[in-house]
């Protein structure tokens, strides 16, 4: 694999971006809720670039010291080569830069890769929201990382 590079999401990436998000789930955001997002000052979205295109992205709402991750995604063919760690480990180290100590996020219960990958990242479960995602309807297991203020 070639250098992977991650920066923070701009409005030229969402092309890219959409096209992974709707590869990705089954109630996509759409570009206009993307770019909306992307002009709030509270919000952090970063994108992993490789060989001059978007492979994934991720980001966050940030309020006082917690932060909520709100998407997270890697192009299906590149996923399994470190792709999502790297987004994820870079989202919270600039997170932190801004006072963000505490990460939530929402996961399918069906999505053990996904819920492994946060588990190996220090989130831990703190329980259930009952039939949270739609298309299918599932359950999600909410997911917190805390650290020291």
């Amino acid at each position: 694999m070639s250098e992977l590079m991650i920066r923070r999401m701009e409005e030229g990436d969402l092309s890219w971006v959409c096209a992974i998000e709707e590869e990705t789930f089954s109630m996509p955001w759409s570009r206009k809720s993307f770019q909306e997002t992307l002009s709030y000052s509270h919000t952090l979205f970063l994108v992993a670039e490789l060989d001059g295109r978007i492979a994934g992205y991720c980001g966050c709402y940030l309020s006082l010291e917690e932060a909520e991750i709100t998407n997270m995604a890697v192009k299906s063919e590149l996923r399994g080569h470190g792709i999502g760690r790297r987004l994820l480990t870079e989202l919270m180290r600039v997170g932190r830069e801004q006072g963000a100590f505490a990460y939530t996020l929402e996961v399918r219960v069906s999505n053990q890769a996904a819920i492994h990958l946060y588990e190996s990242l220090g989130f831990v479960s703190f329980g259930i929201r009952k039939d949270f995602y739609e298309k299918p309807k599932e359950d999600a297991m909410i997911m917190w990382r805390h650290w020291e203020a």
